[in-house]
């Protein structure tokens, strides 16, 4: 009896749940894996893994990849944990300002940024020219290993600002009280109680920016120059100018698959090995910054926001400058805009529009039965479904994007070059961000109130979509915004899949920097950094919390 009871509707749900990520995740990565190992004749060979381990030159591009990437975590650790405990633990004035500019420079295209500090610190930067000419001094390379760290750490850091927030404000005034007692105050009670109780969230924070780090493929594709890193290899491999070798990139990818599902493994081992809870009965009571301390706090907070979000502001007020072709020439129209409709604007708004809502209707239906499978059926087959769902979301987009060419070019799935692709990358990359929020939103529903209406004689479909859903509404907003955000500033398995027909925001701004028009370039990045912004304004005006999983 048991047995049949398990078996009803919501077990069909998991199965055709199951399925979806079956065909358009598992047969994909199958596909990868088929193609890494047969040759041209059909034949099983290990040829094209034993010639990436076998050459420095294929090799060195891990390395490069796990060395930066551990680096930024590290920045990013030290310049975000500071401003989130001044933000937290003390009335600053523009408070919200800062987290909303961090927001929104977390949230950014990474390409739009490192394209704008090329501009600015480039051999030829606006910045680099005015401290030679006016002050004769020379930077170093905004190229290469330094180029990475300096970009992707300012890109990335808000990312730790963002989680800590959360962390810092569960801490329990008592417990600060309770050290000040014993005389653990000011930098050791830092270090010793709030950095301790804080732990678990910095592990996480550290582990999610280390795989937005790793599969990162803009910023190093702009600035890497000769410092190759894993995900661009990918890319040059399989659409590279000095040929193609599909086998060879399907390898690489295989490699990468490996990778990052050992690091998402492990993030979800330590995540439950070393996470507490702490509840704030006494939450912090903020003090107001006084003297020289107060007003380094400020300083750092406000110059460190600042800076990073340089790119997004500098590239804005460029995309009103007189442009002709990769030359910016005094005085400001709106020709580079006029440029940018007569060229692929139209075309590129309606595309991203269009598929991008596509794409999202999918990922709110996707993320409603998925976030309700979870919290409420746990199961084996439900938790596999979850992992599943996680597993896109810390690989590389060069690898997704393979992954389908080769899966969907001919039968029985032709494709390849079709809107449908592009649509299928996005909910597959980008489903996470609201079926997140929408499973955190669940678990706070209390089960009392579906079976109050059960017991008033609602069926269980009819109580599904008129309590339970409405009751997710606020985070499946929230998450649905988020994962909108990040449609719109995809490019790593965009560049893979799209054509002309297809083309959207994000990649035509690609193709204008690619070719050299900066002045198109910037239009295109300057309205794609606008809808980022007023989406986000949007985010924050539907969720109305500061404690984001992004």
């Amino acid at each position: 009896m048991g047995a049949k009871r398990k078996f009803d509707l919501w077990t069909g749900v998991s199965l055709v749940t199951l399925g979806f990520f079956v065909l358009f995740l598992l047969y994909p990565l199958w596909g990868l894996l088929r193609q890494s190992v047969l040759n041209a004749q059909g034949q099983f060979t290990l040829e094209y893994f034993k010639r990436f381990f076998q050459y420095r030159y294929y090799t060195v591009t891990i390395i490069n990849s796990i060395k930066v990437s551990l680096a930024i975590t590290l920045v990013t650790l030290i310049l975000g944990i500071p401003v989130s405990y001044f933000y937290s633990f003390y009335q600053l004035k523009g408070a919200k300002f800062l987290f909303v500019v961090s927001l929104l420079c977390a949230m950014s295209a990474p390409f739009i940024g490192a394209y704008a500090w090329v501009l600015l610190l480039g051999r030829q930067g606006v910045i680099t020219k005015f401290l030679a000419t006016s002050l004769g001094i020379k930077i170093g390379s905004i190229y290469g290993f330094g180029g990475i760290l300096f970009v992707q750490s300012l890109k990335l850091f808000p990312l730790v600002f963002i989680y800590m927030n959360g962390a810092f404000k569960d801490i329990d005034n008592s417990l600060l009280e309770a050290s000040a007692n014993m005389g653990v105050t000011g930098v050791k009670r830092f270090f010793r109680i709030i950095l301790q109780l804080s732990m678990p969230t910095i592990l996480a924070a550290s582990l999610v920016v280390f795989m937005r780090a790793f599969a990162d493929f803009g910023t190093p594709l702009l600035i890497g120059e000769g410092y190759r890193t894993f995900p661009v290899e990918i890319y040059n491999q399989y659409l590279g100018e000095h040929g193609q070798d599909y086998r060879f990139a399907a390898a690489i990818s295989v490699i990468g698959v490996i990778m990052t599902t050992a690091i998402f493994l492990l993030q979800k081992w330590a995540t439950s090995r070393y996470n507490f809870s702490i509840s704030a009965m006494h939450p912090v009571e903020k003090k107001k910054p006084k003297g020289i301390g107060g007003f380094l706090m400020y300083l750092y907070s406000y110059a460190l926001v600042g800076i990073a979000f340089l790119p997004q502001a500098y590239i804005v007020y460029l995309s009103f400058r007189n442009s002709d072709g990769a030359v910016f020439l005094p005085g400001y129209s709106l020709t580079n805009y006029r440029m940018a409709v007569s060229r692929l604007l139209g075309r590129s708004i309606n595309n991203t529009v269009f598929l991008g809502l596509g794409s999202l209707a999918l990922i709110v239906l996707l993320a409603i039965i998925i976030a309700y499978l979870v919290v409420r059926r746990p199961s084996v087959l439900n938790n596999l479904i979850d992992t599943l769902s996680m597993v896109p979301y810390v690989m590389p987009g060069s690898v997704i994007g393979v992954a389908l060419v080769i899966a969907f070019s001919g039968r029985p799935f032709a494709l390849t070059g079709t809107a449908l692709i592009m649509m299928i990358a996005w909910v597959i990359r980008r489903m996470p961000y609201t079926i997140r929020s929408a499973t955190a939103t669940l678990q706070l529903v209390p089960r009392d109130v579906e079976e109050a209406a059960t017991s008033l004689g609602a069926s269980k479909p009819k109580t599904f979509f008129r309590v339970t859903v409405p009751m997710m509404r606020n985070g499946i907003i929230s998450g649905a915004i988020l994962s909108w955000i990040s449609i719109v500033t995809e490019l790593s398995s965009a560049i893979i899949l799209y054509n002309n027909r297809t083309i959207t925001l994000t990649m035509s701004t690609y193709v204008a920097i690619s070719r050299g028009n900066d002045g198109l370039a910037a239009a295109f990045a300057a309205i794609t950094t606008v809808v980022t912004a007023v989406s986000i304004m949007i985010y924050l005006a539907v969720s109305k919390e500061e404690d984001v999983r992004i």
